[in-house]
């Protein structure tokens, strides 16, 4: 396979968005509505053929060989990669074993695989620059509104066409930088779970039907533990004839991208603000903008801020069964981390009125941890090794640990559930014992 030459690439990406961005300004003078993005990408690719075809005359003219048919595809894949994709960042995102990709300047590639490994990447760009422009590309294509990256707007979350999810940020670090999070298992069961270690049988089971009797659940975990993954993994035990809607501040989730499980979903993506600090929709807006709209159940991606309250209350109201994560270092903290997201929210909530609100709204926390590969022997795993069941309040949540990790590493049932005959009517039925 040929060696694709990256400053020809970058020399057609720069004619191809011209003329797109010309076809785009036409369009609006002729009051021709705006093209799809799907038809944007097939517009592109005849541009791109053009291109192409244009280059070819032109060495032919100056007496040098043409490319040949098969590097010519090459190049043209590699042009709308760098038009609607990730340019040279595609082969990572292509490589199923690639589980996490930080990047300090363009140079400085690092990539995590999901066996544990850590390697040192090719640089994904020519210049800081021009990553730069490889970011400011995917802000303005990923997503459901058009994402700036620049001086003004220092940092960016978007997902990646692939559900991947990247953040980057420029101005507040010596060099532009951005980290991607694969999203290796895309439609992923608890029985994918089961099988690859994270849940023990008895756990996923107990998991399944707390879904099914319309528990609300938080999922804890550190940064990259798999928090999401198990989202989605819970979700899909969710009927589907329920209504589920979505709230995220980047779209992750990616439940409406599977009709067969979820036919009747609505994916809410935050709004940033425009340049003039104007349009701005948050999270707790979305949040309060579902219970509008007829929802089965309410999921949010990820509670970060002053949304906990109103999902909260969302939860107390009628809205069982609601679904979401949230950043912890243990099951028990949770509690604590939610009473300080209330204290930062609109609504001042004190500790004493938002541990109330939790009692009311959250049944289960449960706290899944990425183990690092000395403590397993050489591999990577994620596990579930607490479930924690809200059982009231009195000045502060009370919660029994109801799945616990022993000494030896095996996650049991631990404390009796004040749920089971609920559980057990929606199909649970325990097989251990409680200790």
């Amino acid at each position: 396979m040929t060696a694709v030459d990256h400053q020809l690439v970058k020399r057609f990406r720069q004619e191809a968005g011209d003329r797109i961005a010309e076809q785009r300004r036409l369009d609006q003078v002729n009051g021709v509505p705006p093209m799809s993005t799907e038809d944007e990408r097939q517009y592109a690719r005849a541009v791109i053929a053009q291109i192409l075809e244009e280059y070819a005359r032109t060495e032919i003219t100056a007496g040098r060989t043409p490319l040949d048919a098969a590097t010519e595809e090459q190049y043209a894949a590699a042009v709308h990669a760098a038009l609607f994709g990730v340019g040279r960042l595609q082969p990572l995102l292509d490589d199923p074993e690639v589980e996490n990709i930080d990047i300090n300047g363009c140079d400085q590639v690092f990539v995590g695989y999901s066996d544990g490994r850590e390697v040192r990447g090719e640089p994904v760009a020519d210049t800081d620059e021009e990553l730069i422009e490889l970011i400011q590309v995917l802000g303005a294509y990923s997503g459901l509104s058009s994402r700036p990256f620049d001086s003004a707007n220092p940092q960016l979350d978007l997902r990646l066409p692939d559900g991947s999810r990247l953040s980057a940020v420029m101005d507040v670090a010596r060099r532009p930088a951005l980290s991607i999070r694969r999203a290796r298992m895309g439609k992923v069961f608890i029985s994918d779970l089961v099988g690859n270690g994270t849940l023990t049988p008895e756990l996923g089971h107990f998991l399944a039907c707390a879904v099914r009797a319309r528990k609300n659940i938080m999922i804890a975990g550190a940064t990259n533990a798999g928090k999401t993954t198990l989202l989605r993994a819970l979700a899909n035990e969710i009927p589907p004839h329920e209504r589920l809607i979505t709230v995220e501040r980047a779209l992750e989730l990616g439940l409406d991208q599977f009709p067969d499980l979820h036919p009747n979903v609505v994916a809410f993506e935050e709004r940033l603000p425009n340049s003039e600090g104007q349009g701005a929709i948050t999270m707790a807006e979305l949040v309060r903008r579902s219970l509008r709209m007829n929802p089965s159940r309410v999921i949010v991606g990820e509670v970060l801020g002053d949304e906990i309250v109103t999902m909260l209350n969302a939860m107390s109201q009628g809205n069982d069964g609601s679904l979401s994560t949230i950043h912890a270092n243990s099951s028990s903290e949770v509690f604590n981390r939610i009473s300080t997201y209330a204290l930062q929210a609109a609504e001042r909530l004190p500790i004493e009125a938002s541990q109330m609100l939790v009692a009311g709204a959250v049944n289960f926390v449960v706290f899944i941890q990425r183990r690092n590969s000395f403590q397993t022997g050489g591999r990577l795993q994620r596990m579930v090794t607490s479930v924690r069941e809200v059982n009231g309040v009195d000045g502060r949540v009370l919660s029994s640990e109801v799945f616990a990790e022993t000494p030896d590493g095996r996650v049991v049932p631990h404390a009796p559930l004040a749920c089971l005959e609920d559980l057990i009517a929606h199909g649970y039925r325990p097989s251990g014992t409680w200790g």
